[in-house]
């Protein structure tokens, strides 16, 4: 029951593609992220993915439809089972929620982030 300051926690870290949990709500990780690049296709077959930009400019393609340019202050919602894939020309700093444990990887071959606490 304390107010979290995001910049502070983005600036304990460096890495990208490696979410950090700030908090925890209703079985929900709250998470910040910071990447550049682009992250692979995926999907989540049963979750949502909600993406919050705090700082920059993300693109959020699709394998069905156009790409959605995310500004600073805008959030986009991924439905579940949608397959997307985030990318970042320069460094972007987003809030993520998902499930406790849900992989970020979804169903991309690759290895999860581990998600540590900060």
């Amino acid at each position: 029951m304390k107010a979290i300051n995001l910049a502070e926690k983005l600036a304990l870290f460096s890495t990208h593609w490696d979410p950090h949990v700030v908090a925890g709500y209703n079985g929900n990780d709250v998470m910040v992220v910071k990447f550049k690049g682009e992250f692979p296709f995926h999907k989540h077959d049963t979750t949502d993915d909600f993406f919050l930009v705090l700082e920059g400019e993300m693109v959020m393609d699709y394998d069905d439809h156009d790409p959605v340019t995310v500004r600073t202050g805008e959030i986009v919602v991924v439905p579940a089972g949608q397959t997307h894939r985030p990318r970042a020309t320069e460094e972007v700093k987003v809030l993520l929620i998902e499930p406790a444990g849900e992989p970020n990887s979804g169903d991309a071959d690759m290895t999860p982030a581990s998600k540590p606490s900060i």
